[in-house]
């Protein structure tokens, strides 16, 4: 009889979790796409360390249709452009210029814009579920186990409930947040990704409990989670080339090859993973915004009094004390502009989060947007005093002296008083700063199509 550590997770309780894996598709291409909806279809290359007209720099990523044309992912620019020729310089007039039809878009990484688009992203998956894993800029694992289930709806053979609300999660950051994902369904982390890079772009794979082994067999072992290029070289000498291959193998074999690596190896193969989603780290800021498109000055306040409301209910729910209340007002097209005042210590009031947004969104008072958001941030989880309300009315009031130039930190002054934003993105990083990344570097971008920019670093 197998025997079972105490606290362990069971196969039935295995099989009652649901695990979603979120990946958009080309992110940073997907972005500037966003940017410039002119260039749908057409191949597109966004360059790390790139500036237009030069042949520096690397790929960061490469959307599908400029990787039919053998641009991937890390690659040198100088190498991409022989593939791909830069469509400012073809000319159908000049048979010695590039044919505008095999030809591509290429631009720099814009990375305040792509963290503006991620946190609307996030804002969806943080809806979604309780507990959300985020593993990078445009990767998140959600357990919505407390969500949804393995049930079908009417118990008549349909789609399992888990595959609605999984559509319902994509549907939505497509319609918030403007950009494609695909989504992966199973009862654990590694399978769930695989299943979101099964059918990409815009995917939706849902592999049910028992069927995991199934599901993995007939793909290459490289496409297990964890297994990178030397790894599966080393299984291929072995001959083991399929997830099947590495479901059948002899665990102690793998064990001796690649130690305790090796028999998480067969584990996953076999549709197996006992980890459980857990938050990379206690959240740095936590924050909601909401498609508002409208220049009426009461329409943009009660949708700030609801959004605030959201927060700081968000907070509460966590036991997070917040020093710093903020707005983002996002003008069209794309003209993000973000302002913040900090408190003398940290509190739980989701009535002043309400006054000071309000007041901050003054500032814009009838302008047209086509977005708001509110954000609390430098959280505290500990048990600590919270300020008095008179700290901020102070500066509520129209104490100009207590107001400063932008505070990019969010930290009050050395004295207390506590500071507003004045810049329009001094704070724009922090507002996609939901969670800590997780430096997972075995991620294989360069199969999917994007690589993480800290790569290059």
């Amino acid at each position: 009889m197998e025997e079972t550590l105490p606290g362990a997770p069971t196969p039935d309780d295995r099989d009652e979790r649901v695990v979603l894996h979120v990946d958009m598709d080309c992110f940073y291409a997907s972005c500037e796409r966003l940017k410039e909806p002119e260039l749908a279809g057409d191949p597109v290359v966004v360059g790390m360390g790139y500036e237009p007209g030069e042949t520096i720099g690397a790929v960061a990523t490469a959307s599908y249709e400029a990787r039919e044309f053998g641009v991937e992912s890390a690659q040198p620019i100088s190498g991409a452009l022989e593939r791909l020729p830069r469509v400012a310089d073809a000319d159908p007039a000049d048979p010695d210029a590039p044919d505008p039809a095999e030809s591509g878009h290429y631009r720099p990484v814009d990375m305040a814009f792509y963290k503006e688009v991620a946190s609307t992203v996030k804002g969806v998956l943080h809806d979604a579920a309780d507990t959300v894993r985020e593993v990078s800029i445009d990767e998140a694992y959600l357990d919505v186990t407390d969500r949804t289930s393995w049930e079908t709806g009417d118990g008549s053979g349909d789609a399992p409930l888990a595959e609605g609300l999984a559509r319902h999660v994509r549907e939505r950051i497509e319609r918030e947040a403007g950009v494609p994902a695909s989504v992966g369904v199973a009862p654990n982390m590694a399978t769930a990704k695989v299943a979101s890079d099964y059918d990409k772009p815009e995917g939706l794979t849902v592999v049910e409990p028992g069927e995991a082994a199934d599901f993995l067999a007939p793909l290459s072992v490289s496409d297990i989670h964890g297994v990178g290029p030397v790894t599966a070289s080393d299984l291929a000498e072995m001959n083991i080339e399929t997830a099947g291959d590495l479901a059948a193998a002899d665990p102690a074999d793998l064990e001796a090859r690649f130690g305790s690596r090796g028999r998480e190896f067969h584990e996953r193969a076999n549709g197996r993973d006992d980890r459980e989603v857990t938050p990379a780290g206690r959240p740095k800021s936590l924050s909601r915004e909401s498609a508002s498109r409208t220049g009426d000055a009461d329409t943009q306040r009660e949708r700030v009094r609801a959004l605030a409301a959201d927060v700081a209910e968000r907070a509460r729910s966590r036991g997070a004390m917040y020093r710093t209340i903020g707005v983002k007002v996002v003008r069209p097209p794309f003209d993000v502009n973000t302002r913040a005042d900090s408190l003398p210590g940290p509190v739980d009031d989701p009535d002043l989060v309400e006054e000071v947004a309000l007041d901050l969104l003054e500032e814009f008072a009838g302008e047209s947007v086509r977005k708001l958001g509110v954000r609390v941030s430098n959280l505290s989880f500990a048990a600590e005093e919270q300020a008095t309300l008179g700290g901020y009315e102070g500066v509520a009031a129209g104490d100009a002296s207590a107001a400063t130039a932008a505070e990019p930190t969010g930290e009050g002054t050395d004295d207390g008083a506590p500071r507003r934003a004045l810049s329009g993105d001094a704070t724009l990083d922090e507002w996609a700063d939901e969670g800590d990344t997780d430096a997972e570097r075995e991620r294989r971008r360069r199969r999917r199509g994007q690589v993480d920019l800290g790569e290059f670093e």
